[in-house]
């Protein structure tokens, strides 16, 4: 078996290609620079490039498109579309089967925890472009035309997570001695996926025909912790004492003004400000894994800091 990983290289991308490697799949890794890993072969494209999609897809059995673009809306308007149209023509040129690894922008504002079957809802223009690409996927899919799936995760964390946002405010930090920060509310839940739960997951649903043509969420810990319970949980994992403070919406406004990453998250920040539980009992019911918990994912984050 051929498993082509489209947008190779991140987080979820490595421990992705260990898990098929050890599975004794052919990987193939796909991003504009790919870094070869033990067990895969390389391919050099851009997702945007139709031509180059096509290639890198050729003669495979499934792919997974866990393309991440710089965090900039015009920079979503403009290449998410393409290439989730030049994703699916790949597949169906292939043939192959399609992963879609997504997040949960779509939503919107939700109350309650949010299920596969919460409405698309979307508050932000970013969750806008979300919700129009997984539209587009899911369409393909109930015309016939591409044998697809969309996994969604949570915020996610880890071992080797640089741009996961509990990484860079909190066990970054505590890593450094320094004091650690959340953002907006620290007093109400949020759901953190672990990242190689999301990976175990997403090769997982690759292995079974059935998980097909639906949508699933990630395994994911049940009973979200708060901010700053996530932060204690920290501090003890790192042996510190648990020193945080929250930035709040107006001081992250001014920050914008200096920082685009911060100015491009501050339409995101209705998801900090009140509860987001991320529900996977689906996945939980049909494959028997309900998710690291919080504890021990921390601690084995915690310790790739000191590796």
């Amino acid at each position: 078996m051929l498993a082509t990983i489209l947008g190779a290289g991140g987080p979820i991308g490595n421990e992705l290609a260990k898990i098929l490697v050890a599975k004794n799949a052919r990987v193939r890794l796909v991003s504009r620079k790919p870094k070869l890993l033990e067990g895969t072969e390389v391919c050099a494209a851009d997702l945007a490039d139709r031509e180059q999609t096509l290639q890198a897809v050729d003669g495979s059995d499934v792919v997974f498109l866990l393309a991440g673009l710089a965090y900039e809306l015009a920079v979503w308007q403009a290449l998410w579309p393409r290439i989730m149209a030049n994703a699916i023509e790949a597949c169906k040129r292939a043939p192959a089967k399609l992963v879609f690894f997504d997040n949960v922008y779509m939503y919107g504002k939700v109350q309650g925890p949010m299920t596969e079957l919460t409405p698309d809802a979307p508050c932000s223009k970013k969750g806008a472009v979300r919700a129009a690409i997984a539209t587009t996927l899911m369409d393909e899919v109930k015309a016939g035309n591409v044998s697809a799936l969309i996994a969604r995760a949570a915020d996610f964390y880890g071992p080797n997570t640089k741009n996961g946002v509990p990484n860079v405010l909190v066990l970054e930090n505590f890593a450094k001695g320094a004091t650690a920060s959340w953002l907006v509310n620290a007093n109400v839940p949020h759901s953190l996926t672990f990242i190689p739960d999301a990976a175990r997951g997403v090769a997982t649903l690759a292995e079974r025909d059935s998980a097909f043509n639906q949508v699933w969420h990630l395994p994911t810990a049940a009973e979200p912790p708060t901010g700053r319970e996530f932060i204690e949980m920290a501090a003890a994992a790192f042996g510190v004492k648990p020193k945080y403070r929250v930035l709040s919406k107006p001081l992250l406004r001014v920050a914008g003004w200096f920082d685009p990453r911060v100015r491009e998250s501050y339409e995101m920040l209705y998801q900090s400000a009140a509860p987001y539980v991320f529900d996977s009992t689906k996945f939980a019911t049909e494959f028997g894994f309900a998710g690291t918990p919080y504890a021990e994912g921390i601690r084995i984050a915690a310790e790739s800091y000191a590796r």
